[in-house]
């Protein structure tokens, strides 16, 4: 799969897409994941972690542009339905604002009628955000110090970002 922007995509009804400073609902992705149709829903739930590369976080600020990062997300899920046409529902909600340990940042869920297909859409989704939607994340540490992450270190890192 490949994301463009060569033109204005535009969501499908079906399909639900936020950026949010609100927490968010796993109870809520599901019911907007869900459809008769599926057979599966794969839901990535990304959550605020308490150390990066052993070193203590405390916290996670997220900052987005968000009429650019939703474009992102729909490209991502028109981009999901040219190579698998039956996904039934595809839902992209991430955070902003400072986050505690614990706290889920993203939710990225993918109704479709079998698995395989519902595990590859969610992870090509999670993937394709993370590298291509403007959403940074600054880690606040323990010691009281803090850094953004660089988006360039996420793809030549075998970390997960």
């Amino acid at each position: 799969m490949t994301t463009t922007l060569a033109s204005a995509v535009k969501p499908r009804a079906e399909d639900s897409f936020a950026i949010s400073f609100a927490p968010l609902s796993l109870e809520e992705i599901y019911a907007k994941s869900d459809d008769p149709a599926n057979g599966a829903v794969v839901i990535m739930s990304g959550v605020v972690r308490n150390q990066t590369d052993g070193r203590p976080v405390i916290a996670l600020e997220y900052q987005a542009y968000e009429p650019m990062a939703l474009r992102i997300f729909y490209q991502i899920a028109a981009d999901i339905r040219l190579s698998t046409s039956d996904v039934n529902r595809v839902v992209i909600h991430h955070r902003t604002g400072r986050l505690q340990v614990g706290e889920i940042s993203v939710l990225v869920a993918v109704g479709c009628p079998h698995r395989s297909e519902a595990f590859e859409a969610c992870q090509y989704a999670i993937d394709t955000l993370k590298h291509n939607a403007p959403i940074w994340k600054k880690e606040h540490w323990r010691d009281g110090s803090s850094s953004w992450v660089s988006i360039g270190a996420c793809e030549t890192s075998t970390q997960n970002c």
